[in-house]
């Protein structure tokens, strides 16, 4: 399949993300119900409550994701919140339970939000194909999974590829498979797999070379101990932004330390806005509110008075503040000619004034 010359944007229901329009804001649910499904419920409404766009759920069971063993390949390592944690105990505690999710779903869209998840598995994406989702993300750590990225690709909906740890080898091999599989609308997320991310370690430069070299809407997946990787991504070009969610940082979960509060979301969201304002297009000369700014530019202007036939010195006229005569350019040709009429101090000198 031949690759657009252009990043094309991708449709999320009857949402286009992509360049050229907002920015896409997804919060993540990931663990922090705490296998409470009225917490679910609660940070369902605290994301629209944010103006959120989307609200993302993760669809495995502990069984589909690991094997239930207690051996040293089977704890997680030091260097992540979950040090010394047993994978299989870590996900049961972790997993959104199915029955909820399509009751969240309905939630998220009866606030305005779209609804959609991570499948992990083959299993999960045969559920969520009943759900209809409007789009599928695949993490980073399942990017290498290529017959997976097949598995969800051929679903027909638009795939949400996050980078975390790729290399651009890996990146190519997953959007060709995507692509062979019948994906037509992909996007990419950079991301940096830590938890949490170190600000100096997010690399997000890479953002327009990846937007340039992959020519597919550019997101980020932030991981990061606040908000400022969020604003400088969609200073670089990021049109989709997917962050942490929680209630409270303070409860016990495995997520909720790097997720942000409901306040702190509402404010990156504000942000993400702010910063796409700002971002504007390419232009030249004064915007409509500077228009009102242009009369306190320099301008020349009489600065003693000049009879008729008098020439002009450097002695009576200057340039000056403010701009309501000729721009201070043309003072080397107004010197030595002479006033048509009698110019009194500050008058500002135009071209009606200048003789021979």
């Amino acid at each position: 399949m031949p690759v657009p010359s252009v990043a094309p944007a991708i449709h999320l229901g009857n949402r286009a993300v992509g360049p050229g329009h907002p920015v896409y804001v997804i919060a993540e649910l990931s663990a922090n119900h705490h296998q409470q499904y009225s917490r679910a419920v609660e940070l369902v409404h605290a994301a629209a409550a944010a103006k959120t766009d989307a609200v993302k759920l993760q669809t495995y069971t502990a069984d589909t994701m690991t094997i239930d063993i207690d051996a040293p390949a089977f704890r997680v390592k030091a260097g992540t919140p979950w040090s010394g944690r047993r994978l299989h105990e870590l996900y049961e505690e972790a997993m959104t339970p199915w029955d909820w999710q399509p009751r969240l779903k309905q939630e998220a869209e009866a606030l305005g939000m779209q609804c959609f998840s991570t499948p992990f598995d083959a299993t999960a994406i045969d559920f969520l194909v009943q759900m209809d989702v409007p789009a599928y993300k695949v993490a980073s750590f399942e990017l290498v999974d290529l017959d997976l990225v097949r598995r969800v690709a051929s679903v027909g909906r638009p795939v949400i590829l996050s980078t975390g740890m790729a290399t651009a080898a890996e990146i190519d091999a997953a959007i060709d498979t995507a692509r062979e599989a019948g994906a037509t609308e992909l996007a990419l997320l950079r991301c940096n797999s830590a938890y949490p991310a170190p600000p100096d370690e997010m690399d997000l430069r890479a953002i327009p070379d990846m937007a340039a070299r992959w020519k597919v809407p550019i997101g980020l997946s932030d991981h990061t101990l606040g908000t400022t990787a969020v604003i400088a991504a969609v200073a670089l070009g990021a049109t989709i932004i997917e962050k942490h969610l929680t209630l409270s940082r303070a409860d016990p979960g495995p997520d909720a330390g790097f997720s942000l509060e409901p306040d702190e979301f509402s404010a990156m969201v504000r942000g993400v806005r702010e910063a796409e304002a700002t971002l504007g297009e390419v232009r030249y000369g004064p915007s409509p509110s500077e228009t009102s700014s242009l009369t306190f530019r320099r301008s020349l202007f009489v600065v003693a008075a000049v009879d008729a036939g008098e020439p002009f010195s450097a002695a009576n006229v200057r340039s000056i503040r403010p701009g309501h005569g000729l721009p201070p350019r043309f003072l080397p040709e107004v010197l030595g000619k002479r006033a048509t009429r009698r110019l009194e101090a500050g008058t500002p000198l135009l071209w009606d004034a200048i003789g021979d």
